[in-house]
């Protein structure tokens, strides 16, 4: 039985989906070296208020990740600015790449200019193109 710092309490689901949404989020940060402590306290800011999202929607567990990417990839844009930039376009007005599905499982970094997938969210370290969007 897995269990969570010092008490004998199983891993919920929802710690499950959490803690897998931020290290999902954490290695696209720190594949496109972004990973700076302030970033990573937007991760732990949406971890937070995503944990009373799926708390009231046990059932969105599966959601997380890809609304942990969206939510800092949100609050980048007033600081940072556009995150991820889309590397299978060059040339051009620089633009990042989407979260698709918008509120599904299984999210995916999309290029919606080109129509391809470019990685699976937390895949954006061996992300060069990308493969067709349906």
């Amino acid at each position: 039985m897995t269990t969570t710092g010092d008490s004998d309490a199983p891993i919920t689901r929802l710690e499950q989906a959490l803690h897998a949404a931020r290290a999902l989020v954490l290695a696209d940060l720190a594949a496109r070296e972004v990973a700076e402590a302030d970033v990573v306290s937007m991760v732990e800011e949406s971890v937070v208020q995503r944990r009373w999202w799926v708390e009231q929607w046990p059932d969105g567990a599966g959601y997380v990740a890809g609304l942990v990417a969206q939510d800092v990839q949100d609050a980048l844009l007033g600081t940072y600015g556009r995150w991820p930039l889309c590397p299978v376009c060059g040339g051009g007005d620089p633009h990042a790449l989407e979260v698709e599905p918008e509120l599904g499982p299984d999210p995916q970094w999309v290029c919606h200019k080109a129509g391809v997938r470019v990685a699976a969210i937390g895949g954006l370290a061996t992300a060069s193109g990308g493969t067709a969007s349906s």
